[in-house]
């Protein structure tokens, strides 16, 4: 498992000129199935996540499920997608992170999943049928910040406790689609519960160069 020992290294490696990267306008983004209720400052976005909501396609469960909250905006090239968040997670299945989402069909979310009573940092990959993998966790971690990024035919999921160290959770094909936008934010859910809070922070999208 590949560890960093600061984001710092992360921008190095990308060539990223400065860790500074603005924070995106959250009044400038959109919703997949808005919830009901949001509260949206400049640099954080809450939201109550309604029950019955979830992101998934057939595999073992047998059904399809598109009616997650994704707060999103049109992003062409590639780029680093970065995100800090603080989730209160009550029941089986309740999420929140980041989502990439290139039709109904191709889509990847990434965050915290919450089973059985436990934290997992979770990836599911989805081309036509979605797979799942997680890193469970024995305690109950305030934030988690992640970093999702889409390079050329590739996406590489991180995250971090701290926003120090961090671990890389997933490498996963993603279509390249050279001239043409695909869909990153913010994404949660709650499938089998009634619903949680969860706080969005820290949320920008940096260009990065070349494809390889």
């Amino acid at each position: 498992m590949q560890t960093l020992p600061a984001t710092a290294l992360l921008f190095t490696a990308l060539g990223l000129s400065s860790l500074s990267a603005s924070a995106q306008s959250f009044s400038a983004m959109r919703w997949q199935n808005a919830p009901k209720k949001t509260t949206i400052t400049p640099t954080k976005m809450q939201v109550q996540v309604e029950g019955g909501t979830d992101f998934w396609r057939v595999t073992h469960y047998g059904f399809i499920r598109d009616n997650g909250h994704f707060y999103y905006q049109e992003q062409e090239g590639d780029f680093l997608a970065k995100v800090k968040v603080v989730g209160h997670y009550k029941e089986l299945y309740d999420q929140a992170g980041l989502m990439i989402r290139l039709d109904e069909k191709n889509w990847i979310k990434t965050g915290i999943e919450y089973v059985k009573g436990v934290q997992n940092v979770s990836a599911v990959v989805t081309r036509d049928v979605s797979d799942w993998s997680v890193v469970p966790r024995q305690d109950s971690p305030k934030a988690v910040w992640l970093t999702l990024l889409r390079k050329g035919d590739y996406v590489e999921i991180q995250y971090s406790f701290d926003n120090k160290e961090f671990k890389m959770l997933r490498l996963a094909y993603f279509p390249p689609t050279p001239g043409q936008k695909v869909q990153v934010g913010l994404m949660c859910a709650a499938p089998d519960g009634k619903g949680f809070p969860v706080e969005f922070e820290e949320f920008s999208i940096t260009p990065v160069a070349g494809t390889k």
